[in-house]
């Protein structure tokens, strides 16, 4: 998915004369490429969703660009110091995550960044498959090499919600709630999903994943029946189609402040954000654990991340993990 060569410069060049004409001839001299030439490389760009307006004695004009993952695009728009600066684009992976682990396990770099327009086996929670219609959603994972103790590596996780919700809420104006951990809801809803995946020796991160997949153009015939009553998108709640690109680009923004905010200032910061757009705290919840299902009122989350709640009797559990259920009532 990468355009190349004369192409991609002729591109370039409309896309830096963004409004305005560029005539063939001019494009012609400063690529030392013929008429002809030029003319194939824009015919291809239209058949690649570009729209390319074409007059005579004026030139060529591009007027808007598709809504892909293409790298030009991602990048062009894309204001972060270094995450998604080392970026992989893929028509279609089985999994973003598995992709980005083993570029991770080949050395890739922290801020190296996998989006695919669809993938076949998309992975959440607790090995559940996850829905990746192709080009209705934004379904990508990012490398991450913090130096925190691997206890702390939780914490990116709250952190993953926080970002994506703030960027959802500026960019469209729904305000996603946050169940905790990480999930979106909007509705009663799931809207975005994160999965998080460490390697790690007993004081030292090697790397953390962070898988995150946001159904934004989703119809409600894209869900199956097992999923209608729990999956929702942006255009569902919102009744109109999102540009997914620019709310890509603002997704990685958000994380990497917040990334740096986090390594610099610590937990509480991002605390006191998940607070702010939770929906789980003051809600009767059932927690299942790998080790047992609890259920009470989740009360507050701690210094580290972890779900506090208080059972029927007074006494207060922690959950660094788990899958929560809200009360209806809740």
């Amino acid at each position: 998915m990468r355009l190349e060569g004369t192409k991609q410069q002729i591109l370039e060049l409309l896309r830096n004369n963004r409004g305005q004409y560029v005539s063939g001839e001019e494009l012609s001299r400063r690529l030392a490429v013929s008429r002809a030439a030029v003319w194939k490389h824009i015919r291809a760009l239209r058949q690649e969703g570009y729209q390319i307006e074409a007059l005579t004695r004026r030139g060529y004009c591009l007027k808007s660009t598709p809504d892909c993952f293409y790298p030009e695009e991602v990048t062009a728009g894309l204001v972060t110091s270094w995450l998604g600066r080392n970026l992989y684009c893929f028509d279609e992976v089985g999994s973003t995550n598995q992709v980005a682990k083993e570029l991770a396990d080949g050395g890739a770099p922290e801020g190296t960044v996998v989006i695919a327009e669809s993938q076949s086996s998309g992975r959440g929670r607790r090995g559940r498959s996850w829905l990746s219609t192709p080009y209705k959603g934004i379904w990508f994972s990012l490398i991450l090499r913090p130096r925190v103790a691997p206890a702390r590596a939780c914490q990116l996780t709250l952190l993953a919600a926080v970002a994506t919700a703030v960027a959802v809420r500026e960019l469209t104006g729904l305000p996603p709630g946050i169940k905790w951990p990480n999930d979106l809801l909007a509705g009663g809803r799931k809207l975005c999903g994160i999965l998080t995946e460490i390697k790690a020796e007993i004081d030292l991160i090697e790397y953390v994943v962070l898988g995150i997949g946001l159904n934004v153009n989703l119809e409600a015939s894209d869900f199956g029946p097992e999923l209608k009553s729990v999956a929702t998108s942006l255009y569902l709640e919102l009744g109109r189609k999102q540009e997914r690109l620019p709310l890509f680009q603002k997704i990685m923004a958000e994380l990497e402040t917040w990334y740096e905010c986090w390594q610099e200032k610590g937990f509480a910061p991002v605390r006191r954000a998940w607070k702010e757009a939770n929906i789980t705290l003051g809600c009767p919840v059932q927690v299942n654990s790998w080790q047992e299902v609890f259920q009470g009122l989740a009360v507050d989350i701690d210094a580290e991340g972890a779900l506090l709640v208080r059972g029927a009797g007074g006494e207060i559990r922690r959950f660094n993990s788990g899958e929560v259920t809200l009360s209806p009532t809740g």
